[in-house]
Protein backbone atom coordinates (compact mmCIF):
# COMPACT_ATOMS: atom_id res chain seq x y z
CA UNK A 1 0.00 0.00 0.00
CA UNK A 2 3.22 2.46 0.47
CA UNK A 3 3.98 1.97 -2.84
CA UNK A 4 0.36 2.87 -4.28
CA UNK A 5 -0.28 5.49 -2.09
CA UNK A 6 3.64 7.61 -2.52
CA UNK A 7 3.54 7.50 1.67
CA UNK A 8 6.78 7.80 3.21
CA UNK A 9 8.38 3.84 3.90
CA UNK A 10 10.84 2.90 6.78
CA UNK A 11 13.65 5.10 6.62
CA UNK A 12 12.33 7.53 4.47
CA UNK A 13 12.31 10.98 6.26
CA UNK A 14 8.71 12.44 6.47
CA UNK A 15 7.74 15.47 4.04
CA UNK A 16 7.59 19.39 5.69
CA UNK A 17 5.76 20.09 2.75
CA UNK A 18 3.38 18.95 0.14
CA UNK A 19 1.31 19.66 -3.06
CA UNK A 20 -2.21 20.78 -1.53
CA UNK A 21 -3.63 18.23 -3.85
CA UNK A 22 -2.27 15.46 -2.26
CA UNK A 23 -3.84 15.82 1.15
CA UNK A 24 -7.50 15.06 1.58
CA UNK A 25 -10.07 16.94 4.15
CA UNK A 26 -10.88 15.21 7.11
CA UNK A 27 -14.57 13.77 6.40
CA UNK A 28 -14.93 13.15 9.94
CA UNK A 29 -13.83 16.73 11.19
CA UNK A 30 -15.83 18.37 14.18
CA UNK A 31 -16.58 21.18 12.13
CA UNK A 32 -19.91 21.07 10.63
CA UNK A 33 -19.10 23.70 7.76
CA UNK A 34 -15.24 25.85 7.34
CA UNK A 35 -17.20 28.50 6.97
CA UNK A 36 -15.93 31.96 5.03
CA UNK A 37 -12.31 31.27 4.13
CA UNK A 38 -11.85 34.86 1.95
CA UNK A 39 -9.86 36.42 5.22
CA UNK A 40 -7.67 33.41 5.93
CA UNK A 41 -7.30 32.65 1.80
CA UNK A 42 -6.17 35.98 1.86
CA UNK A 43 -3.69 36.28 5.07
CA UNK A 44 -2.18 32.74 3.56
CA UNK A 45 -1.57 34.21 0.25
CA UNK A 46 0.07 38.15 1.35
CA UNK A 47 1.37 37.17 4.57
CA UNK A 48 2.30 33.11 3.88
CA UNK A 49 1.73 30.11 6.63
CA UNK A 50 2.98 30.75 9.82
CA UNK A 51 2.16 27.04 11.46
CA UNK A 52 1.88 24.11 9.55
CA UNK A 53 -1.20 21.54 9.55
CA UNK A 54 -1.28 17.58 11.53
CA UNK A 55 -1.66 15.65 8.64
CA UNK A 56 -1.91 11.69 8.86
CA UNK A 57 -0.45 8.94 6.48
CA UNK A 58 -3.55 7.65 3.96
CA UNK A 59 -3.27 4.30 5.29
CA UNK A 60 -2.91 5.01 9.13
CA UNK A 61 -6.12 7.12 8.77
CA UNK A 62 -7.87 4.07 7.37
CA UNK A 63 -6.25 1.64 9.26
CA UNK A 64 -7.97 4.06 12.69
CA UNK A 65 -11.07 4.75 10.46
CA UNK A 66 -11.74 2.27 8.01
CA UNK A 67 -15.43 3.22 7.51
CA UNK A 68 -14.26 6.60 6.04
CA UNK A 69 -12.48 5.49 3.66
CA UNK A 70 -14.84 5.68 0.78
CA UNK A 71 -15.56 9.24 1.42
CA UNK A 72 -11.10 10.25 1.26
CA UNK A 73 -10.76 12.62 -1.65
CA UNK A 74 -9.21 10.38 -4.52
CA UNK A 75 -5.40 10.47 -5.62
CA UNK A 76 -4.01 11.49 -1.89
CA UNK A 77 -1.63 10.44 -0.08
CA UNK A 78 -2.50 12.01 3.56
CA UNK A 79 -5.77 13.05 4.96
CA UNK A 80 -5.49 15.96 7.62
CA UNK A 81 -6.10 15.60 11.26
CA UNK A 82 -5.73 19.62 12.58
CA UNK A 83 -5.58 22.47 10.18
CA UNK A 84 -8.59 21.44 7.66
CA UNK A 85 -9.56 25.26 7.14
CA UNK A 86 -5.76 26.01 6.16
CA UNK A 87 -5.44 23.45 3.74
CA UNK A 88 -8.91 24.94 2.58
CA UNK A 89 -7.95 28.06 2.57
CA UNK A 90 -4.61 27.55 0.61
CA UNK A 91 -6.27 25.81 -2.25
CA UNK A 92 -8.56 28.79 -2.04
CA UNK A 93 -5.77 30.88 -2.26
CA UNK A 94 -4.23 29.44 -5.22
CA UNK A 95 -1.17 27.87 -3.51
CA UNK A 96 0.95 24.99 -4.95
CA UNK A 97 1.97 23.66 -1.79
CA UNK A 98 1.45 23.58 2.19
CA UNK A 99 3.68 23.18 5.14
CA UNK A 100 3.26 19.93 7.19
CA UNK A 101 3.85 17.92 9.91
CA UNK A 102 3.14 14.22 9.82
CA UNK A 103 2.35 12.82 13.01
CA UNK A 104 0.45 9.13 12.73
CA UNK A 105 -0.12 8.44 16.20
CA UNK A 106 -3.19 11.20 16.58
CA UNK A 107 -5.33 7.50 17.18
CA UNK A 108 -5.84 4.39 16.34
CA UNK A 109 -9.15 4.43 16.43
CA UNK A 110 -11.91 6.85 14.96
CA UNK A 111 -13.02 8.10 18.34
CA UNK A 112 -8.82 8.94 18.99
CA UNK A 113 -9.22 10.79 15.60
CA UNK A 114 -12.18 13.03 16.89
CA UNK A 115 -10.26 13.44 20.49
CA UNK A 116 -7.39 14.71 18.72
CA UNK A 117 -9.26 17.09 16.24
CA UNK A 118 -11.40 17.85 18.94
CA UNK A 119 -9.07 19.21 21.16
CA UNK A 120 -7.08 20.60 19.26
CA UNK A 121 -9.75 23.35 17.91
CA UNK A 122 -10.78 24.10 21.91
CA UNK A 123 -7.79 24.92 22.77
CA UNK A 124 -7.79 27.38 19.94
CA UNK A 125 -11.42 28.44 20.75
CA UNK A 126 -11.99 27.62 17.49
CA UNK A 127 -15.27 25.39 16.80
CA UNK A 128 -18.64 27.21 16.35
CA UNK A 129 -20.58 26.48 19.94
CA UNK A 130 -22.91 23.98 17.99
CA UNK A 131 -20.14 22.11 16.63
CA UNK A 132 -18.31 22.25 20.07
CA UNK A 133 -21.51 20.98 21.79
CA UNK A 134 -21.99 17.89 18.96
CA UNK A 135 -18.03 16.29 19.10
CA UNK A 136 -18.54 16.52 23.13
CA UNK A 137 -21.68 14.34 22.61
CA UNK A 138 -20.04 12.10 20.71
CA UNK A 139 -16.76 11.60 23.12
CA UNK A 140 -19.25 11.40 25.90
CA UNK A 141 -20.46 8.23 24.60
CA UNK A 142 -17.26 6.88 24.79
CA UNK A 143 -15.74 7.96 28.15
CA UNK A 144 -19.26 7.23 29.77
CA UNK A 145 -19.80 10.42 32.07
CA UNK A 146 -19.29 13.50 32.26
CA UNK A 147 -16.58 13.84 35.23
CA UNK A 148 -14.22 11.39 33.03
CA UNK A 149 -14.63 13.21 29.58
CA UNK A 150 -13.53 17.00 31.76
CA UNK A 151 -10.83 15.03 33.28
CA UNK A 152 -9.66 13.38 29.74
CA UNK A 153 -9.66 17.08 28.12
CA UNK A 154 -8.29 18.76 31.40
CA UNK A 155 -11.50 20.60 31.65
CA UNK A 156 -13.92 20.89 34.66
CA UNK A 157 -17.32 19.05 34.61
CA UNK A 158 -19.33 22.31 34.79
CA UNK A 159 -17.55 22.92 31.72
CA UNK A 160 -18.68 20.09 29.67
CA UNK A 161 -22.10 20.63 31.12
CA UNK A 162 -22.30 24.02 29.72
CA UNK A 163 -21.69 23.27 26.43
CA UNK A 164 -23.39 19.95 26.14
CA UNK A 165 -26.35 22.14 27.36
CA UNK A 166 -26.89 24.22 24.11
CA UNK A 167 -27.97 19.82 22.76
CA UNK A 168 -30.92 20.36 24.96
CA UNK A 169 -32.18 23.93 23.65
CA UNK A 170 -35.50 23.94 21.65
CA UNK A 171 -34.57 23.87 17.78
CA UNK A 172 -35.74 27.61 17.70
CA UNK A 173 -33.01 28.56 19.94
CA UNK A 174 -30.48 26.30 18.69
CA UNK A 175 -31.16 28.51 15.74
CA UNK A 176 -30.33 31.57 17.78
CA UNK A 177 -27.15 30.39 18.73
CA UNK A 178 -25.14 33.50 17.51
CA UNK A 179 -27.93 36.02 18.12
CA UNK A 180 -28.72 35.18 21.30
CA UNK A 181 -25.95 35.56 24.79
CA UNK A 182 -24.30 32.20 24.20
CA UNK A 183 -24.37 32.07 28.54
CA UNK A 184 -27.49 32.82 28.73
CA UNK A 185 -28.44 30.25 26.23
CA UNK A 186 -26.50 27.45 27.70
CA UNK A 187 -28.27 28.34 31.42
CA UNK A 188 -31.30 27.72 29.63
CA UNK A 189 -30.19 24.81 28.01
CA UNK A 190 -31.19 22.74 31.32
CA UNK A 191 -34.67 24.02 31.65
CA UNK A 192 -37.86 22.06 30.56
CA UNK A 193 -38.25 23.32 26.28
CA UNK A 194 -41.59 24.91 27.18
CA UNK A 195 -39.90 27.25 29.80
CA UNK A 196 -36.80 27.90 27.49
CA UNK A 197 -37.65 30.98 26.13
CA UNK A 198 -39.68 32.89 29.29
CA UNK A 199 -36.69 31.94 31.13
CA UNK A 200 -34.22 32.97 28.14
CA UNK A 201 -36.88 36.70 27.99
CA UNK A 202 -36.59 37.00 31.99
CA UNK A 203 -32.66 36.76 31.99
CA UNK A 204 -32.20 39.15 29.03
CA UNK A 205 -34.52 41.55 30.98
CA UNK A 206 -32.65 41.10 34.81
CA UNK A 207 -29.14 41.67 32.51
CA UNK A 208 -30.52 45.05 31.23
CA UNK A 209 -31.97 46.37 34.53
CA UNK A 210 -28.23 45.46 35.63
CA UNK A 211 -26.20 47.47 33.14
CA UNK A 212 -29.12 50.07 33.35
CA UNK A 213 -28.07 50.47 37.40
CA UNK A 214 -24.50 50.38 36.49
CA UNK A 215 -25.02 53.42 33.83
CA UNK A 216 -27.01 55.41 36.18
CA UNK A 217 -24.26 54.63 39.02
CA UNK A 218 -21.66 56.17 36.84
CA UNK A 219 -23.43 59.22 35.26
CA UNK A 220 -24.45 59.78 39.25
CA UNK A 221 -21.11 59.65 40.58
CA UNK A 222 -19.89 61.48 37.57
CA UNK A 223 -22.30 64.67 38.43
CA UNK A 224 -21.82 63.79 41.93
CA UNK A 225 -17.72 64.67 41.10
CA UNK A 226 -18.27 67.54 38.61
CA UNK A 227 -20.32 68.87 41.47
CA UNK A 228 -17.65 68.34 43.72
CA UNK A 229 -15.29 70.52 41.53
CA UNK A 230 -17.19 73.54 41.34
CA UNK A 231 -17.89 73.49 44.76
CA UNK A 232 -13.77 72.78 45.97
CA UNK A 233 -11.22 74.79 44.15
CA UNK A 234 -7.92 73.23 43.33
CA UNK A 235 -6.22 74.57 46.23
CA UNK A 236 -8.90 73.41 48.92
CA UNK A 237 -8.31 69.45 47.58
CA UNK A 238 -5.91 67.65 49.79
CA UNK A 239 -2.41 65.95 48.33
CA UNK A 240 -0.99 69.21 48.46
CA UNK A 241 0.88 68.79 51.41
CA UNK A 242 3.62 70.82 53.15
CA UNK A 243 7.11 69.88 53.05
CA UNK A 244 9.99 70.87 55.02
CA UNK A 245 11.89 72.21 52.30
CA UNK A 246 15.06 74.74 54.17
CA UNK A 247 17.13 74.36 56.64
CA UNK A 248 16.34 74.72 60.34
CA UNK A 249 16.70 78.55 61.24
CA UNK A 250 19.44 79.52 63.74
CA UNK A 251 16.97 79.63 66.99
CA UNK A 252 16.32 75.61 66.00
CA UNK A 253 13.18 76.06 64.58
CA UNK A 254 11.96 74.97 61.22
CA UNK A 255 11.66 76.74 58.29
CA UNK A 256 8.35 77.47 56.75
CA UNK A 257 6.82 74.64 54.76
CA UNK A 258 5.78 75.42 51.06
CA UNK A 259 3.19 73.20 48.87
CA UNK A 260 5.02 69.93 47.29
CA UNK A 261 3.79 70.31 43.26
CA UNK A 262 3.35 66.63 43.14
CA UNK A 263 2.59 65.60 46.83
CA UNK A 264 5.92 64.65 47.64
CA UNK A 265 6.44 63.31 50.86
CA UNK A 266 7.93 64.97 53.71
CA UNK A 267 11.74 65.48 53.11
CA UNK A 268 14.80 65.99 55.69
CA UNK A 269 17.51 68.38 55.47
CA UNK A 270 19.69 65.66 53.71
CA UNK A 271 17.01 65.37 51.20
CA UNK A 272 16.97 69.23 50.38
CA UNK A 273 20.55 69.48 50.55
CA UNK A 274 23.20 66.95 49.75
CA UNK A 275 25.67 69.24 51.53
CA UNK A 276 27.42 67.35 54.63
CA UNK A 277 26.31 68.73 57.83
CA UNK A 278 30.11 69.59 59.13
CA UNK A 279 30.39 72.13 55.69
CA UNK A 280 29.73 75.36 58.36
CA UNK A 281 29.55 76.33 61.85
CA UNK A 282 26.09 77.19 61.69
CA UNK A 283 25.13 73.51 60.38
CA UNK A 284 26.97 72.03 63.14
CA UNK A 285 25.17 73.65 65.75
CA UNK A 286 21.63 73.36 63.92
CA UNK A 287 19.38 70.85 65.50
CA UNK A 288 18.65 67.86 62.66
CA UNK A 289 14.90 67.63 61.18
CA UNK A 290 13.98 64.00 61.43
CA UNK A 291 13.18 62.37 58.25
CA UNK A 292 9.17 61.14 58.38
CA UNK A 293 8.80 57.60 58.92
CA UNK A 294 5.84 55.82 58.64
CA UNK A 295 5.70 52.88 60.64
CA UNK A 296 4.55 49.07 60.15
CA UNK A 297 1.06 49.79 62.04
CA UNK A 298 0.28 53.10 59.84
CA UNK A 299 0.90 51.50 56.40
CA UNK A 300 -2.21 50.71 54.42
CA UNK A 301 -4.94 48.08 55.60
CA UNK A 302 -6.62 47.41 52.10
CA UNK A 303 -3.86 46.01 50.25
CA UNK A 304 -2.68 49.46 48.54
CA UNK A 305 0.84 50.10 48.03
CA UNK A 306 2.34 53.49 49.06
CA UNK A 307 4.16 55.50 46.34
CA UNK A 308 6.11 58.76 46.41
CA UNK A 309 3.83 60.60 44.84
CA UNK A 310 0.07 59.07 46.62
CA UNK A 311 1.02 59.75 50.00
CA UNK A 312 -2.61 58.69 51.23
CA UNK A 313 -2.77 57.01 54.86
CA UNK A 314 0.85 58.01 55.63
CA UNK A 315 -0.22 59.75 58.85
CA UNK A 316 2.65 59.34 60.82
CA UNK A 317 4.39 60.78 58.23
CA UNK A 318 5.32 64.54 60.31
CA UNK A 319 7.87 67.25 61.01
CA UNK A 320 9.08 68.28 64.27
CA UNK A 321 9.55 72.06 65.27
CA UNK A 322 11.95 73.43 67.65
CA UNK A 323 8.82 74.33 70.41
CA UNK A 324 8.13 70.31 70.07
CA UNK A 325 5.05 70.73 67.81
CA UNK A 326 4.28 68.30 65.16
CA UNK A 327 3.02 69.01 61.77
CA UNK A 328 0.87 65.62 60.83
CA UNK A 329 0.13 65.29 56.89
CA UNK A 330 -3.58 64.34 55.81
CA UNK A 331 -4.79 61.31 55.51
CA UNK A 332 -7.33 60.34 53.06
CA UNK A 333 -11.11 60.60 54.06
CA UNK A 334 -11.97 57.06 54.69
CA UNK A 335 -14.86 58.09 56.19
CA UNK A 336 -16.48 60.64 53.93
CA UNK A 337 -17.40 58.51 50.82
CA UNK A 338 -18.60 61.54 48.30
CA UNK A 339 -15.05 63.44 49.28
CA UNK A 340 -13.39 60.57 48.61
CA UNK A 341 -15.00 59.66 45.52
CA UNK A 342 -14.38 63.96 44.68
CA UNK A 343 -10.39 63.04 45.57
CA UNK A 344 -9.93 59.93 43.34
CA UNK A 345 -11.76 61.52 40.44
CA UNK A 346 -9.95 64.78 40.47
CA UNK A 347 -6.42 63.18 40.85
CA UNK A 348 -6.98 59.75 39.21
CA UNK A 349 -6.31 58.96 35.31
CA UNK A 350 -9.80 58.42 33.52
CA UNK A 351 -8.61 55.12 32.62
CA UNK A 352 -7.08 53.84 36.21
CA UNK A 353 -10.33 55.78 37.79
CA UNK A 354 -12.85 53.45 35.60
CA UNK A 355 -10.75 50.37 36.34
CA UNK A 356 -11.48 51.15 40.51
CA UNK A 357 -15.29 51.99 39.87
CA UNK A 358 -15.92 48.85 37.62
CA UNK A 359 -14.40 46.85 40.79
CA UNK A 360 -16.45 48.32 43.57
CA UNK A 361 -19.62 48.24 41.30
CA UNK A 362 -19.03 44.41 41.33
CA UNK A 363 -18.14 44.28 44.61
CA UNK A 364 -21.41 46.53 45.86
CA UNK A 365 -23.26 43.84 43.24
CA UNK A 366 -22.18 40.63 45.19
CA UNK A 367 -22.71 42.25 48.62
CA UNK A 368 -26.63 42.35 46.85
CA UNK A 369 -26.96 38.95 45.96
CA UNK A 370 -29.33 37.53 48.41
CA UNK A 371 -27.78 34.52 49.92
CA UNK A 372 -29.34 31.15 48.58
Amino acid sequence: MAAATGVPTEGVTAPTELPVHRISLNPDNPRSTLGDLTDLAGSLKTHGQKQAITIMNRDAYVKANPGQEAALEPDTTHVVVDGSSRLAAAREAGLATIKVMVSDDQGGTSEELLESALVANIHRQDLDEIDEARALQRLLAIHGSQRALAKRLHRSQGWVSQRLALLNLTPELQARIGEEPIDLLRAVGNKPAEQQQAALEEMKAERTRKEEARTRAVKGLNEQTAEGRAARPEASLPGDYGVITGRPDRNGGASEASPAAHHGPATSESDADPSPASSGPAAAGAPQVPAPVATEAEMPAHGIQETSSVPVQTTASRATSGNGDRQQLKRFPYEDGVYAAQLLSHKMPPEEFNKMLDLLLKHRDSQSVPAS
